[in-house]
């Protein structure tokens, strides 16, 4: 049942999306005590900063400096993020905020400076674009905190199929933000062999994903190391039949029709 509400809000267009990700972690890991209170000193900071100064374009710029340099936000590229990296408040405390997370923690700080924002798709990475008035907009890489000018934005948006001139940036859906995040979560919580949390994210996305035949793999694979192998069975299966021209379909048949699944029976 919770699991079902949970859902719901998170197919819903009634909480933040900072709200939704406060939600998953506490589902996740269980706790009960998540929260953005270490945002709050931020927060006041970045407002103090631009307190003084009238133009936008140099209030935002003042703010992503205040942001990445004084508060040591700043970070390099991963090819791989620790759990640690997607709870909140740790995160924030340590420094080392997963991406999306820390795009949709940044985004909710440069809101409450009363500014314009969302989050955007620039070849290859997700980013920030804060809105300085009607004319012209900032847009920055949430890790490393680097701008990019319209030259550069037009380059990446070249490998893009179709004209250039036609191709909108528009905001990413909360959807597939949400989307992102929990299989970056999965991914990190198999890594460091926390099977029992990375199944509740893979349940959160086949709830939003129900069709996905990877999702109900990695089911399987969790519910395997668990030793719920007549479930996961099901699951691997189900894989195999939706692409039989995967690799991994391949050798997973093999392995399949070498085992029978029997019933337990009780006595």
């Amino acid at each position: 049942m919770k699991n079902e509400l949970l859902l719901s809000e998170l197919q819903s267009d009634e909480k933040s999306l900072l709200d939704l990700f406060l939600l998953i972690e506490e589902f996740v890991f269980g706790t009960s005590d998540t929260s953005i209170q270490n945002t709050e000193e931020i927060i006041e900071s970045c407002r103090l900063a631009i307190a003084d100064v009238e133009n936008p374009l140099e209030q935002v710029e003042i703010l992503i400096n205040e942001l990445f340099v004084e508060h040591m936000l700043i970070d390099k590229k991963k090819a791989f993020w620790p759990v640690v990296s997607f709870q909140m408040e740790t995160a924030v405390d340590y420094r080392v905020i997963a991406p999306t997370l820390k795009a949709v923690i940044l985004r909710y700080i440069v809101e409450c400076c009363d500014f314009e924002t969302d989050i955007v798709f620039v070849p290859d990475h997700n980013m920030i674009r804060v809105s300085c008035d009607d004319h012209y907009a900032i847009i920055f890489d949430p890790v490393t905190g680097e701008s990019i000018d319209w030259h550069q934005l037009d380059d990446r948006m070249d490998d893009i199929e179709g004209d250039p001139s036609d191709i909108e940036l528009l905001p990413i859906e909360q959807t597939s933000l949400i989307i992102e995040h929990l299989t970056a979560l999965k991914n990190s919580l198999i890594k460091e062999s926390g099977f029992n949390e990375a199944l509740k994210c893979v349940d959160l996305l086949i709830g939003l994903r129900p069709e996905d035949p990877f999702e109900r793999r990695d089911r399987g694979f969790l519910l395997h190391q668990l030793d719920c192998f007549k479930v996961a069975y099901d699951d691997y299966q189900y894989f195999v039949e939706q692409c039989p021209k995967d690799p991994a379909a391949q050798l997973l048949k093999m392995q399949l029709e070498k085992i029978t699944v029997v019933d337990n029976v009780l006595h």
